[in-house]
């Protein structure tokens, strides 16, 4: 077994099925054909929460993934550090312009949307806010209402677009778009006024790789959710 063989074998990835961050790595991962085992958290049980993984990610937080020894926390952060020891396929452009371009989209949805509309953030909400289901519904489609306004009309007027984000290859967009519009269907956020964030999911979603990282394929989702 060759030395990269060796340690795609030794990574291991911390997350959990309904992620959009671990989403993002699944995607990246699979993306990329690296072989990774699997170390469920289960964020509504808790288990970020325990002495264990806080010693792997005083964050509490996922994913975390262990790689040559070390621990790398921050989707972003892992998906470059993929990127640059993995690099093909690649996920980002070559000219310094896209890739500027399609980082910016990348942040849009994981600085922008994603943050505020994730667990902690409604269980918050919920409790000690003691706001009911509806109200935290409402504020994750307002948040991501708001994201996809201004990611419709760049995809939309962009050259750069294609059948991905930028281009005809899924990239680093894409591995954050993809989970994003997941999260939306989850909050039943009507998504008619995105045609082109629609479409790009729908070619997306159709990709191998997206297949093998959707929630529903994933080790610990629950067997009712499966499909």
């Amino acid at each position: 077994m060759t030395q990269s063989a060796m340690t795609q074998a030794a990574m291991k990835l911390y997350g959990y099925f309904r992620s959009s961050a671990a989403y993002r790595v699944r995607i990246a991962l699979a993306l990329k054909g690296l072989a990774h085992g699997d170390r469920p958290i289960n964020l509504r049980l808790g288990d970020q929460w325990t002495p264990e993984y806080q010693e792997i990610n005083p964050q509490a937080l996922v994913p975390t993934l262990v790689t040559e020894g070390q621990i790398l926390t921050q989707s972003l952060a892992i998906v470059e550090y993929l990127e640059e020891t993995y690099p093909e396929p690649a996920l980002l452009p070559k000219a310094p312009l896209e890739r500027a371009r399609v980082r910016a989209l990348a942040l849009m949805i994981a600085c922008d949307i994603h943050p505020i509309n994730n667990l902690r953030v409604t269980h918050y909400l919920a409790d000690p806010l003691d706001q009911d289901e509806v109200v935290c519904q409402r504020w994750s489609q307002h948040w991501t209402r708001l994201g996809f306004a201004a990611i419709e009309e760049e995809l939309s007027s962009s050259p750069w677009t294609g059948r991905f984000c930028h281009g005809d290859h899924p990239g680093l967009a894409d591995l954050c778009l993809v989970p994003q519009v997941y999260n939306a269907r989850r909050v039943a956020l009507p998504l008619d006024p995105y045609p082109t964030i629609l479409r790009i999911d729908a070619t997306a979603r159709e990709h191998p790789a997206f297949q093998a990282a959707r929630p529903e394929a994933q080790p610990d989702t629950p067997p009712e959710l499966r499909n």
